[in-house]
């Protein structure tokens, strides 16, 4: 018999894309649901141990080493690009976002099987998306004076589009179809009637420096950094709310409005888990691989024609299509191997993070830096040194990630799932 911690009286969007069924700590589980699909786990695990993995600080030690193409190689794709492209980081949350989608059929079975009606599973998908709204906004706000209102955040953004995913599950694979083409290109089109900045925007007003040469030019200006419609919008948006100070622009270029385009990647997702529950026993890894191609196909046109380019921090319709069809991609690698192939053993690491997502999130969000300060405390800074300073940082980032690791583990061993 297996119980749960529940958070908030709500199961976890992200373990319910395994299909198995969880319930809260004082119920049993009545009835055996499918068994986990653990190429999900283990895709979901990876995109956790990147986010977590942070802390392995590789631009430290590639500062280092300037001649080493190695170190700068696993430093790039550890950061984030400055505007057009990706690395591999890049991949994080709209990986965690495809993966929600990925969940929802199988969250919607489960509880059809319970008995749940339409109004019931509607109201709880609403609190569900307000929990991971007001769960991004108390992040943030952890080293703020006062309530830091920001949704342009992973958790916030999902939870913005969550509900009109869980209104779309229930359309025909048509209409979910249509759904996503008129998202994309309705977004897109309002952002190419919005006035692009002429050639004498003060871009430094808005954060841009002078120096800075990731600017488009002709249409594609269109999408420049801090001065487009989500820029607009959120000029007016977050000043509604209490603030410090008034908001002018966003550091990183990142917008709330980005969470229209990122209902797309859910999307993605959705149609990815659809048709894993229609094609089983058998594993769609051809589809996977042909949606993905035509998803990449399509991204690089539009970013080449300077129709559309390929921005993740703004979530361009072009990094919807080009993100999704790369998860498609990772998705049926990881099927491949594990449901294929039938090599697991080496995704168990994988597995334990990715079935406890929410907690993995929590403990290098919010306990990452209180863990790293108390190594220090504890153990001081030359047993770090070990085999250099250079590599210091990399070694305290190991420790640091395997103890986060042993959290999880922990929790795994129990049968401790957070859920929201």
């Amino acid at each position: 018999m297996r119980y749960v911690i529940e958070v908030n009286r709500m199961q976890s969007t992200i373990s319910e894309s395994t299909g198995e069924v969880v319930q809260a700590a004082t119920r049993p589980i009545a009835a055996p649901g499918p068994p986990r699909n653990v190429a999900v786990d283990a895709y979901r695990g990876l995109v956790m141990l990147l986010m977590m993995g942070e802390v392995l600080s590789f631009a430290a030690v590639a500062r280092a080493f300037p001649h080493s193409l190695f170190w700068h190689i696993l430093a790039y794709n550890q950061t984030h690009v400055e505007w057009a492209g990706l690395g591999l980081h890049d991949m994080i949350q709209p990986s965690f976002t495809f993966l929600v989608g990925v969940a929802l059929p199988y969250s919607i079975h489960s509880r059809i099987r319970k008995g749940q009606s339409f109004q019931k599973q509607l109201a709880h998908t609403l609190w569900r998306s307000l929990i991971l709204i007001a769960l991004g906004i108390f992040l943030r706000s952890t080293h703020s004076q006062q309530t830091y209102f920001t949704f342009e955040d992973t958790l916030t953004q999902i939870g913005m589009g969550y509900t009109f995913a869980f209104l779309l599950a229930y359309c025909r694979p048509r209409w979910q179809w249509i759904a996503l083409a008129v998202i994309l290109f309705g977004y897109w089109l309002a952002w190419a009637i919005y006035p692009a900045p002429g050639p004498n925007f003060n871009y430094a007003a808005v954060g841009v420096p002078a120096d800075w040469h990731h600017n488009f030019t002709g249409f594609a200006a269109h999408w420049n950094k801090n001065s487009n419609l989500g820029q607009a919008f959120d000029v007016w948006f977050l000043n509604l709310f209490p603030r410090a100070s008034r908001f002018v622009f966003n550091e990183g270029g990142y917008l709330t409005l980005s969470f229209i385009p990122t209902l797309g990647t859910m999307l993605l997702g959705l149609r990815a888990g659809e048709w894993f529950r229609s094609a089983a026993p058998k594993i769609p890894v051809k589809r996977f691989l042909i949606a993905g191609t035509l998803l990449v196909a399509a991204a690089l046109l539009l970013h080449a024609t300077g129709v559309c380019p390929i921005v993740k921090r703004i979530w361009t319709p072009a990094w919807t299509l080009f993100s999704g069809g790369l998860c498609f991609y990772f998705l049926a690698s990881f099927s491949w191997v594990i449901d294929v192939k039938l090599h697991r053993r080496w995704a168990f690491p994988l597995v334990v993070v990715g079935m406890n997502s929410i907690a993995a999130y929590l403990i290098a969000d919010l306990f990452g830096e209180s863990i790293q300060r108390n190594l220090h405390i504890h153990l001081g800074y030359r047993i770090f040194q070990l085999f250099g300073t250079a590599l210091e940082p990399l070694m305290f980032g190991l420790v640091a990630l395997l103890i986060y690791w042993s959290i999880l583990f922990w929790m795994y061993r129990r049968k401790i799932f957070l859920r929201i």
